[in-house]
């Protein structure tokens, strides 16, 4: 019987083991939008903070809320609601719930142990840079970029206190608040501006006791110490200053980073003070005297903030690559790292393998990245590009990859897909390479070259030498594209013009005008028979390649990608306003609006079979959809009255909250089509594309 007991104890054990395993693989897949299959990448990161207990990792950005274990680096959960990037995370004392604030101007109160929202704290005009929970946890802190500080109630979710500086009386002039932290007894409040200034306030009153002032640039973080009567200030002006609560004085300025100073904090006893730095370097100084101790080397890019283990044993800092770091506060010595795999930092252009199975990603991180679409795992790093990658092509074979470097990198390098070696270096552009594709052979590849060059490059892949230098347009160029048959290139960008170049001689064979705005992207159809070509005014060409009359117009608000499936019949474009639009080719119809981004949309890809669609966007995330039914693609989110057609009363409905945003009175958020916090032309114009429509 004993035995039995163990053997079902162990089968429980290794069930459970599987289950969190299986779970942590499967993050990809929470908290998805609306007819996304997959996500790929977690998004920037821009604010950590540590549970009080030190045993879960918070990370506010611009795919939502990321909880981790602070050990092992394990996802446990993704906590979505914003309708923007999160710009600042913190846990309640007794670690229970988080706060957030966000770009969507909301503060957000979540159960830690669910994800569930507790309650929307509405007010703010602008951005939400910081929060603070009270020591209590009964009250929460809140800046804003509208230059006010907000005290909110955490049971009953209403505001308290409005604090403001009252010399500023225009709204739209008064500096970003970036950091909140209230002193240990909970009676005094204090706030880091952008204006250079520190402010003081009495939580019980609201009224402001102290403008501390001495630094020069803007004010990024600021920290009590433990008995209350020090704060301590970091700056964009690389010092750390002490100052006395009491009397506002300044009691010490500490120099010795080289560059901003992003974070502040003293240790439990408060006999030490450590600082984060852009100089890539945290300083731990002697909060008595000022000195510095020792200076903790070892990060490879900028320290966004830092924290002390409840012990004080222990320092944990986070740098921008999403590196955190942890330091014995005795010697100075490091202890370990975690890397938090996964993040991303823009991601500028996306592509399917042409087998369907892997995607390719290029971005800010310097890296092109393959996913295996199967396990959504990132499988292998391209390292080469010394500044961000603006655009990757798989050749026709899917055996080589091809990226286009950004400003200042100037250089397009082939890659092989199976090993990641590089195989060329081809260099001759004298700017941004903006846009890069294989000829369908796979024998040529083109590339357009961005900001002081406005040159088309033609290449042997097989030598890496150059074959033609196309010198037409007047302006940078931003996009080419290989017709289907081999022959013809097209190439579009800051002269708003298309321009057609025979790929055998490399001369131009035809122009087409019309434009008054940059072409962002030009695509031809799958047959070859339709050339079209998008520009950042919203409007895109359909152009019948044969004569290279305009045989459609369509338009929105503005487009910075778009695709073709591969069938023909349906054109996808990348919005910056967070939306992938999908359009029926023969009438020029709208179809469907993909939305689930937090930023703009870079490129949009589809997979060979036509079923999935990939969008990678500035959110550090590449979203799958699954489009593979358009009779399940009919818009219906303006239907407001829910009698299954978009109609008058609908219109009027809209109309009603036509330029309300969050935090107005009355506010409802599903009149915001597009998720971007305000009912504005953009939600208008999805709105027109939608009335008259039936379910």
């Amino acid at each position: 019987m004993k035995k039995l007991t163990i053997l079902c104890l162990n089968l429980v054990s290794m069930a459970v083991l599987l289950a969190q395993n299986s779970n942590a693989q499967d993050y990809n897949r929470w908290n998805l939008p609306q007819g996304a299959l997959m996500r790929l990448g977690k998004g920037n990161v821009l604010d950590v903070a540590w549970s009080p207990d030190r045993t879960r990792l918070a990370t506010g950005g611009t795919a939502g809320i990321w909880l981790y274990d602070a050990e092992t680096g394990t996802e446990i959960s993704l906590i979505t609601g914003h309708s923007f990037r999160v710009n600042a995370v913190a846990f309640s004392p007794d670690g229970l719930t988080l706060a957030s604030g966000s770009r969507d101007d909301t503060v957000r109160l979540w159960d830690v142990a669910t994800g569930e929202e507790k309650s929307i704290l509405t007010g703010h005009r602008y951005d939400v840079e910081a929060v603070a929970f009270s020591p209590d946890g009964a009250t929460v802190a809140s800046g804003s970029r509208d230059g006010t500080v907000r005290v909110w109630d955490v049971e009953s979710g209403q505001e308290q206190h409005r604090l403001i500086n009252e010399k500023y009386t225009n709204e739209y002039s008064n500096p970003w608040v970036v950091s909140v932290a209230f002193s240990p007894d909970g009676a005094t409040l204090a706030s880091a501006s952008r204006d250079s200034t520190v402010r003081v306030w009495d939580v019980a009153t609201g009224e402001e006791k102290h403008t501390l002032t001495g630094h020069t640039h803007g004010v990024y973080s600021v920290a009590f110490s433990p008995d209350g009567a020090t704060l301590a200030s970091g700056s964009y002006d690389s010092t750390v200053r002490l100052w006395d609560v009491e009397t506002g004085q300044e009691k010490y300025t500490l120099e010795g980073h080289s560059h901003w100073v992003y974070s502040v904090v003293f240790s439990p006893d408060g006999t030490t003070l450590a600082s984060a730095s852009r100089d890539s370097t945290v300083r731990v100084w002697d909060a008595e005297t000022g000195h510095v101790k020792y200076t903790l080397t070892g990060h490879e890019s900028r320290v966004r903030s830092v924290a002390y283990s409840q012990d004080g044993m222990s320092l944990a800092s986070h740098t921008f690559d999403n590196t955190v770091r942890q330091w014995d506060v005795e010697t100075g010595l490091e202890k370990g790292a975690l890397r938090l795999e996964g993040h991303t930092s823009n991601v500028n252009s996306v592509v399917y393998s042409p087998d369907g199975k892997m995607l390719a990603s290029g971005g800010s991180d310097r890296m092109v990245r393959l996913w295996n679409l199967e396990t959504g795992q990132d499988v292998r790093t391209f390292a080469g590009h010394t500044r961000y990658i603006q655009s990757v092509a798989f050749s026709p074979d899917g055996l080589t990859l091809a990226s286009g470097g950004g400003y200042r990198d100037d250089t397009v390098r082939l890659w092989e897909v199976e090993t990641g070696h590089e195989k060329h270096i081809l260099a001759g552009h004298s700017g941004t390479v903006e846009s890069v594709a294989f000829s369908p052979d796979g024998l040529t590849l083109a590339t357009a070259g961005g900001y002081r060059d406005s040159t088309v490059r033609v290449w042997d892949v097989t030598t890496g030498h150059e074959k033609h230098i196309l010198t037409a347009h007047t302006n940078k160029v931003g996009t080419v594209a290989f017709s289907p048959d081999g022959l013809t290139l097209a190439s579009a960008g800051g002269d708003s013009t298309v321009r057609l170049w025979d790929v055998a001689t490399g001369q131009e064979i035809h122009t087409l005008t019309g434009y008054t705005r940059y072409i962002q992207s030009v695509a031809f159809s799958p047959d070859g028979r339709t050339l079209a070509s998008a520009d950042i005014g919203g409007t895109v060409r359909l152009w019948d390649v044969a004569t290279w009359h305009e045989k459609n117009t369509l338009t929105g608000e503005n487009f910075w990608s778009l695709a073709f499936s591969p069938d023909g019949m349906t054109l996808a474009t990348g919005s910056p306003y967070k939306a992938v639009w999908l359009w029926d080719v023969a009438t020029g119809q709208n179809i469907r609006a993909l939305t689930g981004h937090t930023d703009p949309i870079n490129s949009v890809a589809y997979s060979p079979g036509g079923k999935t669609l990939a969008s990678a966007s500035y959110d550090g995330t590449i979203l799958l959809w699954d489009v593979s039914s358009r009779a399940a693609l009919q818009p219906l989110a303006a239907d407001f009255d829910g009698d299954g057609t978009v109609g008058f009363t609908d219109f009027l409905q809209f109309a009603a909250q036509y330029g309300l945003s969050w935090g107005d009175a009355g506010y409802d958020a599903r009149f915001d089509l597009d998720g971007d916090g305000e009912v504005g032309s953009a939600d208008l114009w999805i709105f027109q594309k939608s009335f008259g429509r039936g379910g």
